[in-house]
């Protein structure tokens, strides 16, 4: 990995992917006690950076390749990321999807044209078994979440946008606090700053429970996660860190953060309040981070990524319900 595929991938995607914003508000500062910037991926095609990544690995492939098919497992953005990615090159798709995933996030996925075969998550259901079933029988390319190069590069892109933005706001050091799953966002932005903005240092933050970057950061070594679900914050919930990525992220990111459910719940509250953008749990792990644990974060600013904001209604109302009065 480096940045001369996240720039190749950055041309595949001209035209392609949007250029999101960097919003702000001085009552988020205000919480805050420093400027805070966030990027809003979830404004993103499909609603998430995931798009990025999709587009990226899916055309990169040869075309005799990509036209036999594409295969992913997701609880849902990566699903969406790829399939528009396929819908769009005009080639089949198959998603293999947790039964407990997002409603929403299953039938924008099926929208886009995806054939999705659910498995049982927590009954203990081994979805690389089914995969793997399935892309043996009909002749399918995986295209993993984050431990794919080309989608790491395609991740990357957002934060080569963020240097540029960063510095169009006279920001050339701060954290730079990223909602991280398995770490292909995290180590691609990480690799783009790294290059273009390396006063810029980026930090992972997790889900309490699922803190399994967190602690192999502190650790030097791939610590896993003991469960499979239990939080709200469905979109960065993994087992463990990448083989590609924990290199990345061990290098690069400072320690790792780790909010609450409840934490998350208040950024979506704030961040639709004070910014008027919808971000769902897992997408607003780093706004929480931002807001609620600033004695964990040093400068006079703080970018955080708004990773998602393909959240369910019922969810959405918990979060208005519970702190739109204000947050």
């Amino acid at each position: 990995m480096n940045i001369d595929m996240i720039e190749a991938a950055a041309e595949r995607l001209q035209g392609r992917a949007r250029r999101t914003p960097l919003l702000s508000s001085p009552f988020l500062d205000e919480i805050a006690g420093r400027r805070v910037f966030v990027k809003a991926e979830c404004l993103q095609h499909t609603g998430s950076f995931k798009f990025r990544g999709g587009w990226s690995a899916v055309s990169a492939l040869d075309s005799q390749t990509r036209m036999r098919g594409i295969l992913a497992f997701s609880s849902g953005n990566h699903a969406q990321g790829v399939a528009r990615a396929a819908q769009l090159h005009g080639v089949p798709a198959v998603i293999v999807m947790p039964q407990d995933a997002p409603h929403l996030k299953i039938e924008n996925t099926r929208a886009m044209g995806a054939e999705v075969v659910l498995y049982d998550r927590a009954g203990g259901e081994d979805r690389h078994a089914i995969g793997t079933a399935l892309a043996e029988e009909r002749g399918l390319t995986l295209i993993k979440p984050y431990d794919e190069p080309q989608v790491i590069a395609g991740q990357g892109t957002t934060g080569l946008e963020i240097a540029a933005q960063a510095a169009d706001e006279g920001v050339e050091t701060g954290q730079v606090l990223v909602c991280c799953g398995g770490g292909g966002l995290t180590s691609g932005i990480a690799l783009a700053l790294e290059a273009r903005a390396p006063g810029l240092r980026p930090r992972p933050v997790e889900p309490e429970g699922f803190d399994d970057v967190a602690r192999s950061l502190r650790s030097g070594g791939i610590e896993r996660n003991n469960a499979v679900t239990g939080s709200i914050c469905d979109a960065i919930l993994t087992d463990a860190p990448g083989r590609l990525t924990f290199p990345i992220l061990q290098r690069l990111c400072g320690p790792g953060l780790v909010v609450s459910d409840d934490d998350c719940l208040r950024a979506m509250a704030a961040a639709f309040l004070r910014l008027k953008i919808v971000i769902e749990p897992g997408g607003a792990a780093a706004l929480a981070a931002a807001l609620y644990h600033p004695d964990a974060i040093e400068g006079d600013a703080v970018i955080a990524v708004a990773t998602g904001g393909n959240v369910d209604a019922p969810m959405f109302i918990r979060a208005l319900d519970a702190y739109g009065d204000g947050a």
